[in-house]
């Protein structure tokens, strides 16, 4: 008779007291029958009209290592519903965060006005007159180069924030408005303002059109800060004949966010009179008007993209003129076999409203001039 807790028939086979030892060591515990792929059908089951005896079952993945833990393979499936939850939870709150506290990024600084100052070049004696080209070679721009070739870019190295591509686009808008507001023939004539006004930080374009529309000797609104022209009515370059040009840039890094650019340079034009300049002595004669322009442009990195200035200092000087012209809206040249008038500049109000102002001139140097022809 079978002992207590035995099967009347024994111990099974394969358990230890059974007489099938070879397979002692295959234990089928619970994580290797819910790894199992397949699964029988029960007897039930067969009795319906199944084509396989057995059917697939989920890979359930056992917690921990070895099988201790293949019994709650279910809390892999709440594990990752509840990672879905969280991302779904932090998904709706950033949702609820933008719309009721969008992000506003900081305002950009807006541009300034541009400060500028023109100041008249008063002549000693007569302006000597002649040929254009014998001009040339008489004055101290004998050397000087021919219109933009004049006007040299440095070399262009990256700055700490700012990259080679970007420091060569503030180089090449600053030529672009020398060229523009120096050297076209249609804005030295006062045709038009046009291709300046397009390299203009749109901040500064009421400022730039209040110097056109109502021009001042106030420091901020006369034209002749912008760029250079002259009086239609008292001269006009002489036909064919390109200014000469000298000068260097220089550029820096100023902020993180801002490149500096300096413009320093000479530009001589040969002028005939025209007009009611007519009838005067050497009336056909050419003479020679020199301008010296430094400007003070900065960029910032939505200026660069958009291949444009913000101006914020204008300095001029230019002869031979007399100090009494008016020099806001046009430069207005004292021409070939003129003398400028002994008025002195305009006078200072110190009792007028308004930004202060005061009336400035200066003197001609005669070695400024072209020099006397050779006996």
């Amino acid at each position: 008779m079978a002992g207590h807790g035995e099967p009347p028939e024994g111990a099974p086979e394969g358990l230890p007291g059974g007489s099938d030892d070879e397979f002692r060591s295959v234990v089928f515990d619970e994580s290797f029958v819910r790894a199992a792929r397949l699964q029988e059908y029960s007897a039930t089951e067969r009795m319906a009209d199944h084509e396989r005896a057995v059917r697939h079952r989920p890979v359930w993945k056992a917690r921990g290592h070895g099988g201790g833990g293949g019994g709650r393979g279910g809390g892999g499936s709440k594990q990752a519903l509840l990672l879905v939850l969280l991302v779904a939870l932090a998904f709706g709150t950033a949702l609820y965060m933008g719309v009721r506290h969008p992000y506003q990024p900081p305002p950009a600084a807006r541009a300034g006005l541009m400060r500028m100052t023109v100041i008249p070049l008063a002549p000693e004696g007569r302006v000597p007159g002649g040929e254009p080209e014998e001009l040339f070679r008489r004055s101290p721009a004998a050397q000087f180069a021919t219109g933009a070739e004049g006007i040299n870019l440095p070399a262009a190295r990256r700055t700490t924030h700012f990259s080679e591509g970007q420091v060569v686009a503030a180089l090449s808008t600053v030529k672009d408005y020398l060229v523009a507001s120096s050297l076209d023939p249609a804005v030295l004539g006062g045709r038009t303002v046009r291709p300046v006004r397009a390299l203009l930080d749109p901040d500064q374009l009421d400022q730039f059109d209040r110097s056109f529309d109502r021009p001042a000797d106030d420091g901020r609104h006369a034209a002749t800060g912008w760029l250079v022209r002259f009086d239609p009515a008292k001269v006009a370059l002489a036909v064919g004949v390109q200014a000469r040009v000298h000068g260097v840039l220089r550029i820096e890094e100023t902020e993180s966010n801002h490149l500096e650019v300096t413009s320093d340079h000479i530009f001589v034009y040969a002028l005939r009179p025209s007009g009611s300049a007519a009838g005067r002595p050497q009336a056909d004669a050419a003479s020679l008007f020199t301008v010296r322009r430094e400007l003070h442009f900065r960029f910032d990195r939505e200026d660069l993209r958009m291949h444009r200035a913000e101006l914020l200092v204008s300095y001029a000087q230019a002869g031979p003129q007399a100090c009494s012209a008016e020099m806001a809206s046009h430069l207005r040249p004292v021409t070939a076999g003129q003398r400028a008038t002994a008025e002195g500049p305009a006078g200072t109000d110190p009792y007028a409203r308004g930004p202060a102002t005061a009336a400035l001139c200066g003197a001609l140097d005669p070695s400024a001039m072209p020099s006397p022809r050779a006996p």
